[in-house]
Formats: structure tokens, C-alpha cells, sequence
């Protein structure tokens, strides 16, 4: 950590979704597991697969790929559920892999373009390159309160 707060270092959890590369601050991420058949709840949003069972407690379980308007995705041995905690709300994101740990300064986060950040109701807050690939950042807050204010 350094004293300018420009070049304060994030830690993110970067997973595949469809070929393409996204970000999580790792502050947020509780635990990574593998797919587990999640029940499926009436007049819950499509992108929604269902609940598990995380050691007594219910998650709801999100397919990220279909929240992010990606088509539907057959989950695999290597379909990976990123269990979130975002204020005192627990969510399992469904990922096609999870890829690696990695720091960054705020400085090496760029705003996306704002068509591309309205397209995405907001949902990506920041892009980054890292080794040659476009990184996206997550804003957490804004993919689960959508999910939160569908399921009202």
C-alpha cells in the first residue's frame, strides 16, 4: 500500500463468462464451489437458476452469463458457483471457471464507455488490461440489487 490513494491496490477475483473475462473486488467473494443443481422458484427472474443448501442456509443462485444478457449456457463439471456477500445479502453467482487472483491500482482501472455501461444497467464499473486481455470489473451492488428488486 502506498500513500497516494490513486494507487491504492484492489485485489480481484477474475472467472470466464462465455469467452470473455470479468472481475470481482475479493473483498466481496465468501467462498468458490463447484455446481450443485440448484431448485428452481416460481416467478423468479429468468437469469435466476434457483437455491442451494450452503451448509443450512438458503442462497439463491444467479446465472451471471444470463443477468449480463448472454445466451443460456449448459452448466459442466467446471461451472463454478462465487459465493457473494453484498451488505448482509448472501448470492452464489454461477461462472463458467474461475481464473486467478490479481491486483491492480485504482489507476489501472479505466470507466467503461458510457453507451456500454447503460446497455449493461451499470453493471460493469471499471475495465482494466491485464497482460494483453480486457478485463471487466463488476459493480456488484448494481447486479444484485437488480436481482432483489425483480424478486420483490
Amino acid at each position: 500500500m502506498t500513500d497516494t490513494v490513486g494507487n491504492t491496490t484492489i485485489e480481484l477475483l477474475t472467472f470466464r463468462l462465455a469467452e470473455q473475462e470479468y472481475a470481482l473486488d475479493i473483498m466481496s467473494v465468501r467462498e468458490i464451489r463447484g455446481w450443485t443443481h440448484a431448485t428452481p422458484l416460481p416467478h423468479a427472474p429468468q437469469y435466476m437458476k434457483g437455491v442451494i443448501n450452503l451448509r443450512g442456509t438458503v442462497l439463491p443462485v444467479m446465472d451471471l452469463a444470463s443477468r449480463l444478457g448472454m445466451a443460456e449456457r449448459e452448466q459442466n463439471e467446471r461451472s463454478v458457483i462465487i459465493v457473494v456477500k453484498f451488505e448482509d445479502t448472501m448470492t452464489g453467482l454461477l461462472v463458467d471457471a474461475v481464473s486467478d487472483i490479481v491486483a491492480v491500482t485504482e489507476d489501472d482501472l479505466q470507466p467503461p464507455p458510457e453507451l456500454a455501461a447503460n446497455t449493461a444497467d451499470g453493471v460493469v464499473s471499471a475495465l482494466t488490461l491485464i497482460n494483453e486481455r480486457m478485463i471487466r470489473v463488476l459493480n456488484l451492488p448494481m447486479t444484485i440489487n437488480s436481482f432483489e428488486s425483480a424478486a420483490a
